[in-house]
């Protein structure tokens, strides 16, 4: 294993935040971290993006309510913006390239907006368009609160929107953008947030008010079905909780959900057998201390757990168990004002 360099997202001043712009830190095969400086001071960056084959991220500004372009200068690790920031829709919140570098697609948490922008040869945004608004499946009159986006093995994408509960599944049409493809209406009020696909297909996704997760699957057809939605955690939900992050193991055994508020990381075991059967399913083992204050986001890579607390201005890693999955530590603790993204970023 060799070192890996990890882009950190924060929360700047304009958010009530303690964060400079987009950081980076040097995670060792050890697990420790080590900081290497703000790679590009910018307004709460708060979630990030990297390009599969460019030197390039990506940046949701979350209060100015932009997506930032940023290219890699020469071998250190400063970022330098590439072209204007283009607009986007109220609180940007989460940001996702084309795993063939093609687009981007950038969620709204305040006005639900999904957006696409196009990219060029040199990974810099070309053209943006705006794709067809959510309604609420339960015709609840509530406000589309969009937040994530995946892209599926078979080509195509989902997205999240928290506020109306649902899972919108979208075809790339080049030239046109986003088509509508299928939807799925998940429990009124559980409010689906960040989702992560197992090798077998199957979709899980963290529901962010209810604290459970949700697995989804298609069908022969194409469309999705939800197979199952249990508790996220092995302990009771308290006062003020919110799930927030979901990561698979690489060997597709464990997911890890990170719970806000109770401040705790929840282990659940991978169950059932390949697509085609009753199912894959999810059990929880245990709950653990995230030892910060706030988890708002995390990382799975190379047998470690990282764990961004925007609360307690720290990143906290956590070795993991190969067999029982459960993270064990605190084995590092690094210091960083109001962190709220973490993401792979190639060497050092």
């Amino acid at each position: 294993m060799a070192d890996t360099l990890i882009w950190t997202g924060s929360y700047t001043v304009d958010s009530g935040g303690n964060g400079k712009g987009i950081g980076a830190l040097l995670a060792r095969p050890d697990g420790s971290l080590e900081p290497l400086g703000l790679a590009v001071a910018c307004d709460s960056p708060s979630f990030l993006a990297v390009h599969p084959a460019l030197p390039v991220v990506y940046a949701v500004h979350e209060h100015a309510q932009t997506v930032g372009v940023y290219r890699r200068s020469g071998s250190g690790v400063t970022l330098e913006p590439l072209g204007e920031a283009w607009t986007a829709g109220a609180a940007a919140c989460h940001v996702a390239v084309d795993p063939r570098g093609r687009f981007l697609v950038v969620a709204c948490w305040g006005d639900g907006q999904v957006l696409l922008y196009e990219l060029d040869a040199d990974g810099a945004i070309a053209s943006r368009r705006e794709v067809e608004p959510s309604r609420d499946p339960y015709d609840a009159g509530r406000p589309s609160r969009a937040h994530a986006t995946l892209f599926l093995q078979d080509g195509r994408i989902m997205t999240t929107d928290l506020g109306h509960d649902l899972l919108r599944v979208w075809d790339y049409v080049p030239g046109k953008g986003l088509e509508a493809a299928g939807e799925l209406a998940l429990p009124k009020d559980s409010g689906p947030r960040h989702l992560a696909q197992h090798k077998d297909g199957t979709v899980f996704v963290v529901t962010e008010y209810s604290i459970e997760v949700a697995a989804v699957r298609a069908g022969t057809d194409g469309r999705f079905e939800l197979v199952s939605i249990g508790p996220a955690g092995a302990s009771e939900v308290s006062d003020g909780d919110a799930a927030a992050e979901i990561a698979l193991s690489p060997d597709g055994r464990h997911a890890y959900v990170g719970v806000r508020g109770s401040s705790r990381i929840c282990t659940l075991r991978i169950t059932g057998g390949p697509a085609g059967d009753d199912g894959t399913g999810l059990e929880p083992v245990a709950d653990t201390p995230s030892s910060g204050d706030w988890p708002r986001h995390h990382l799975v890579h190379e047998g470690w757990l990282h764990l961004a607390h925007e609360r307690s201005n720290d990143v906290v890693t956590f070795s993991l168990d190969p067999e029982s999955g459960l993270p064990a530590g605190p084995a590092a603790r690094l210091e960083t004002g109001s962190p709220t993204a973490l993401v792979v970023g190639g060497s050092a």
